[in-house]
């Protein structure tokens, strides 16, 4: 109930398509005579593109996500596994393709690929089905193995999750599956705007990890400006920050974290 719950109330809040439906309430209160809702709602909508669009808003509320965590200043000796979320393959031309093509998220498999690398011993896990209600596609589960092994990976290093729906479901079907031993060193793989909520959800489903941030938006230096990138990155940006926003507070609310702003102090 909580991932449908989840994917409707998205579906509403999204800056776009809440500015889009803002846009409908505002032509029928015109059609109904009620002035002054005809033109405060129109006028709402507005805002929510513009500052989408044209500020630097979106980098202003993703930036503390992404320095949430840090990568380590001393990369571990030792590690036993890799865990990837998923999320970074465009899933319905995969699954119509055949391929592995990469969306904005996809640095998350290239570092993956690099760290086999750099921990040739280490298990590769990859987590994460098909996340949507409406829109076939194929889970990175599935499209994965076939990146990493034509990026040198072996196949017998990879452990496939491939049910989990959301992060909290990936931390839990994660852990039930490879069964983190005490002492083992588990690097977590995500976008850094992700990181607070998927360590979190780690943490609360008992698999310690050390966070591996990649898939950065911002540079960090971002400040209050107009027009500081192309609208159509700027509104992504906006998009993914209300989003995770958005989702850190659900989860806290309903207990599957601890703190609404996770961190390493946490």
């Amino acid at each position: 109930m909580f991932f449908i719950l989840s994917k409707v109330f998205w579906f509403f809040a999204q800056p776009l398509n809440l500015a889009i439906f803002l846009l409908l309430a505002g032509g029928i209160a015109a059609v109904f005579g009620w002035r002054r809702l005809g033109i405060a709602v129109p006028v709402a909508a507005f805002l929510i593109l513009a500052f989408s669009t044209w500020t630097s808003l979106g980098a202003l509320l993703i930036g503390p996500l992404e320095d949430r965590y840090p990568r380590p200043a001393v990369p571990p000796e030792r590690v036993a596994g890799i865990v990837v979320l998923g999320g970074g393959f465009e899933g319905a031309i995969n699954l119509a393709r055949g391929g592995y093509e990469l969306n904005s998220s996809g640095d998350r498999f290239v570092e993956t690929a690099i760290l086999a690398r750099r921990y040739p011993d280490a298990k590769v896990v990859v987590t994460g089905g098909v996340g949507t209600l409406v829109l076939e596609g194929e889970g990175d589960g599935v499209s994965a193995p076939r990146l990493l092994t034509a990026l040198g990976v072996a196949p017998e290093r990879l452990v496939l999750e491939s049910q989990s729906r959301n992060t909290y479901e990936n931390a839990v079907f994660t852990k039930a599956l490879v069964t983190p031993k005490p002492g083992e060193t588990w690097l977590l793989v995500t976008s850094a705007f992700h990181m607070p909520r998927s360590k979190a959800l780690f943490d609360k489903a008992g698999f310690p990890t050390v966070p591996w941030p990649v898939d950065y938006r911002t540079s960090g230096k971002e400040g209050v400006s107009l027009f500081a990138d192309n609208p159509i990155d700027s509104v992504q940006t906006t998009t993914i920050a209300v989003r995770e926003w958005i989702g850190l507070v659900a989860y806290w609310l309903t207990g599957k974290i601890d703190a609404p702003f996770p961190g390493p102090d946490r």
